[in-house]
């Protein structure tokens, strides 16, 4: 299928406002022979980046998408490609999943971290406190605990510690004790539950923010291991990577975005020798990666989905260099 051939349900997943959507896709550089080479999208979503990226692959190119959450995957299983493939997963295990269908290397990998607008949006995920719903937080709501289930048993300290390291909360202490007395009185089982404890705790808002929006970051990433996943992800993404193959990184809050910045510049980098010893030119070590550069939505694109304002694209390319 080439550039200019529409691909089924295009138009639906651009419904979603896509974040970076052209910028993202444009730096994997899917053109002339790489457009029929195999490319990862480490996080499906509702499909914009996938389908974008099918839209430009050649008849014999191939496409990997990967996500946790199962309405995700119902979404992937209505597009009707055989160059497409969905896995229920993590991108964590992209190595694993790859070398079970056989494939060692890829020409372009994507990762669009954070939360999809349909996530936020629907009540019943608990992800959002602007609507009263189940305190769930599970991207993939077939494993692991809910956020209600974890608050009900976590000791204090450590949910002030999560509260301070994931939502960058400097009321950290005062809401995990607010939390341990509500609890300690009656279950918090709603969204509007937690987020009323919040604001009775946190006594100075920021402007224009809700007093409960880094709690409900630091609860989702933590039920979520989202630090983790992305630090096993990234490292999983530069093994597949082959040489001159691109990783484009689209970050949403600064944890995760220095962690993309701090991981691509250690391969950016390399420890050079005392220039005293005797080092032919040929053996010196070289850098295994180079950074293409950093992008942030436009204006225009901002007005438009006031959820990109925070977003930051990061792109590398892998380079044959050896440590």
């Amino acid at each position: 299928m080439n550039m200019d051939q529409p691909v089924p349900g295009l138009q639906e997943g651009l419904q979603h406002r896509t974040v970076l959507l052209d910028e993202a896709v444009d730096a994997l550089g899917l053109e002339g022979a790489r457009a029929s080479g195999t490319y990862i999208d480490g996080t499906f979503g509702r499909g914009g980046h996938s389908r974008l990226i099918l839209s430009k692959l050649a008849p014999d190119g191939r496409l990997i998408a990967f996500d946790k959450d199962p309405q995700a995957i119902a979404t992937a299983e209505q597009i009707d490609d055989p160059r497409f493939t969905i896995v229920h997963d993590s991108f964590a295990t992209m190595v694993d999943a790859l070398a079970a269908r056989g494939i060692a290397q890829v020409d372009g990998i994507l990762l669009d971290l954070g939360i999809s607008s349909p996530q936020v949006d629907d009540a019943s995920r608990g992800f959002s406190f602007r609507n009263d719903g189940p305190l769930d937080m599970r991207m993939d709501t077939t494993r692991g605990i809910s956020a209600a289930e974890w608050l009900a048993q976590v000791p204090e300290q450590q949910l002030e510690k999560v509260i301070r390291d994931y939502g960058e909360e400097r009321f950290a202490f005062q809401i995990a004790k607010a939390i341990a007395a509500r609890r300690a009185v009656e279950p918090i089982s709603s969204t509007r539950q937690l987020a009323a404890i919040v604001a009775n705790a946190v006594k100075t808002r920021e402007k224009g923010k809700d007093p409960a929006t880094r709690t409900f970051q630091a609860v989702r990433i933590f039920i979520n291991q989202e630090l983790e996943d992305l630090e096993a992800g990234l490292s999983a993404a530069f093994e597949l990577l082959a040489p001159a193959a691109r990783m484009s990184v689209i970050s949403f809050h600064s944890l995760e975005d220095r962690m993309v910045k701090q991981f691509l510049a250690s391969k950016a980098k390399v420890e050079q020798p005392d220039r005293r010893l005797p080092i032919r030119a040929v053996d010196l070590p070289q850098p295994l990666m180079k950074l293409i550069g950093k992008t942030k939505p436009s204006g225009v694109e901002v007005e438009a989905n006031p959820r990109a304002r925070s977003a930051v694209l990061r792109v590398a390319e892998r380079l044959g260099g050896k440590a």
